[in-house]
């Protein structure tokens, strides 16, 4: 018993240790050797655990995962109305770049890794997939005014919502502070355009 709850809290050490290495500096700048010491256990446990980088970081994208969509679903059930369904999207979005951006940045790494990774731009098509997903189900399915959309289907106007979302997300981490704020701003030109 003592055996398997130590396996865990060193399993855990090194999820935290990577997720924390990894935001910080970068996929391509963080070695194993960084993520032991940040977990201080010994290189050999983060093989035993996980096999190798790749798969340590498929952990921490699974992770994040199951955080985004729980995070993101659980804005979308609050609000009574598409209105505030995507005041509430977007609200969690300026929060993540302004409170969080090492989250931010850490979605952004993995994304790019995805690209060079079969089994990282699964996941990470996963949860594209996913957000588009609660996106049209909490506010394209109720959105009063589809008739002037209705040549679009519900699924590429989630798409759009989530592209526009992300990528001025994208916008406003690359930008210097006095940018920022407005990059961020801009979201709410959605907000407008749902009402």
């Amino acid at each position: 018993m003592n055996n398997e709850m130590d396996s865990t809290n060193q399993s855990q050490r090194i999820l935290k240790a990577a997720f924390k290495c990894i935001s910080l500096k970068g996929y391509a700048n963080v070695s194993l050797r960084n993520i032991a010491d940040e977990a201080e256990v010994a290189l050999s446990q983060l093989n035993y655990y996980y096999k190798n980088k790749e798969g340590l970081f498929i952990k921490v994208v699974k992770i994040l995962t199951e955080k985004y969509l729980h995070e993101i679903e659980d804005s979308l059930k609050k609000g009574k109305s598409q209105n505030e369904n995507i005041s509430n999207l977007i609200d969690y979005f300026e929060k993540m770049v302004k409170n969080t951006p090492e989250l931010f940045k850490l979605l952004f790494d993995l994304t790019s890794m995805a690209l060079w990774s079969a089994s990282l731009k699964k996941l990470i098509n996963n949860l594209f997939n996913s957000l588009i997903g609660l996106i049209e189900k909490y506010i394209i399915n109720n959105f009063s005014s589809r008739e002037k959309l209705k040549d679009c289907s519900s699924r590429a106007l989630s798409k759009m919502i989530f592209s526009t979302i992300f990528g001025t997300s994208i916008q406003a981490m690359l930008a210097n502070e006095e940018e920022k704020e407005g990059i961020v701003d801009s979201l709410s030109a959605l907000k407008i355009f749902f009402k």
